[in-house]
């Protein structure tokens, strides 16, 4: 078998077997495959896509590339969330430590940037000394004695995804559904939950732009993680506007403990405590959704859930020094806010020129095994549908150069419109599957 060979038939349209799946996933896991020819054939399963049995048979090579663990020396049942990727995402940093708090362990393994959308690793990385490779001895050690893990991949755990999630980065084949699809479930099969909320994202800042393709994402992964015996819900979101306000490592690291001590802003508080209730009623601990968003609000608010961070955080190296007082954290030479050039009502907002401003801050990766700049960053003052006056606050950029701090505010002054007459807010959810 040669991968010119299945390169050139996927560029042409053909389904690749199971066999020859398993050869590329095997093959580029091991480093006998390099990645320009990893590259090709990514680009042209962007191009020609991969139907039902090609995705589940890309995902299963991938989970099984490595250890797939069993957690059940260590919890009866473990919960994980995942996000299909957006801006101003740092949903898991509120809603692990809450479900956590309830009694339900969380068993997560995340991914870094990917394209303009910011990865929970690189956020809680911002805590100094923060350890986002465990092992998988580490991984069911910490389940076991605090219940929440929140790491990245380990050399044994979907190997191929960690290469392969880097390599789509910078070789722009991030947006494909068997590519996403297979990326999040193989990390999900191999990471042993029993349960898993899905929260698929869909708008100008999500990899999916369309409903249908987000309904099309949310049903394939539904249906895998069926097939393997995971019990699986999907949650379409908004991702037309940034979540929050903050994006950029440790603005949104700020946001989400303000938000844990029962802040923060109202869209990113009611998302996470939905994508909390649905997990607590998973994992019955809440016999309805309702009752899970109960729980997990008087999970903050009573400070719980704000412990089980704390106890994350030290469990993994981080100096709890600095999310205790988050004003230890280092901040960006340039910070400046840019007044609204106009009034009116915010009638869209394009949340991947956001992301993309907050790239061109050093804040993402431009190519692989790029270092990011975590106090970069920009903080919104608006949402769709707020009315502004001529000369108030519209965003504030954090930057570290003068030169990338004039092109991210041209952006952001790009991905902002305004509207002479009122606009309806943004829903935050379209649709729920299981």
């Amino acid at each position: 078998m040669r991968m010119v060979e299945l390169i050139e038939k996927k560029r042409d349209g053909k389904a690749l077997t199971t066999e020859e799946i398993r050869y590329f996933v095997n093959g580029y896991t091991a480093g006998t495959i390099p990645d320009y020819q990893a590259a090709a054939l990514l680009m042209a399963i962007v191009l020609r896509g991969m139907d039902d049995r090609e995705t589940g048979d890309l995902t299963l090579a991938m989970a099984y590339s490595g250890e797939v663990l069993d957690l059940k020396d260590v919890a009866p049942f473990v919960v994980d969330k995942h996000s299909s990727g957006g801006v101003g995402d740092k949903v898991s940093l509120v809603v692990a430590p809450t479900v956590a708090a309830c009694g339900l362990p969380v068993g997560k393994m995340s991914g870094r940037g990917l394209g303009f959308s910011g990865g929970t690793l690189d956020k809680l990385e911002s805590v100094p000394g923060f350890r986002a490779d465990l092992s998988v001895a580490e991984f069911k050690a910490q389940l076991k004695q605090i219940g929440i893990v929140l790491t990245g991949q380990s050399a044994n755990l979907a190997p191929a995804d960690g290469k392969l999630y880097a390599l789509r980065d910078v070789t722009g084949t991030v947006q494909s559904i068997p590519l996403i699809t297979s990326s999040i479930m193989s990390k999900k099969i191999a990471a042993g939950a029993d349960a898993i909320v899905l929260d698929v994202k869909v708008g100008s800042g999500a990899f999916m732009k369309s409903l249908e393709e987000a309904r099309l994402l949310a049903e394939g992964m539904v249906r895998i993680g069926r097939a393997v015996g995971r019990q699986v819900v999907a949650l379409i979101s908004d991702m037309n506007q940034p979540l929050g306000y903050a994006v950029g490592n440790i603005l949104e690291v700020r946001e989400a403990i303000d938000t844990l001590h029962g802040g923060g802003p109202a869209d990113f508080r009611d998302h996470c405590l939905e994508v909390a209730g649905e997990m607590l009623c998973l994992g019955g601990k809440a016999g309805n959704t309702a009752e899970g968003v109960r729980l997990a609000k008087e999970t903050i608010a009573g400070g719980r859930a704000w412990e089980k961070f704390r106890q994350l955080i030290i469990a993994q190296g981080g100096d709890v020094r600095y999310v205790d007082d988050p004003a230890r954290f280092p901040t960006a030479t340039i910070i400046e806010t840019i007044p609204a050039p106009q009034s009116g009502y915010l009638a869209a907002v394009r949340a991947d020129e956001i992301g993309m401003a907050v790239l061109t801050l050093g804040g993402g990766r431009e190519k692989k095994g790029d270092p990011l700049d975590h106090q970069v960053g920009v903080v919104l003052h608006c949402k769709v549908g707020d009315k502004i006056e001529a000369g108030a606050p519209l965003f504030t950029v954090h930057a570290n150069d003068p030169a990338r701090r004039a092109e991210a505010v041209q952006r952001v002054l790009r991905a902002l419109t305004f509207s002479d007459v009122p606009v309806p807010p943004l829903p935050l959810f379209y649709g729920r599957l299981a």
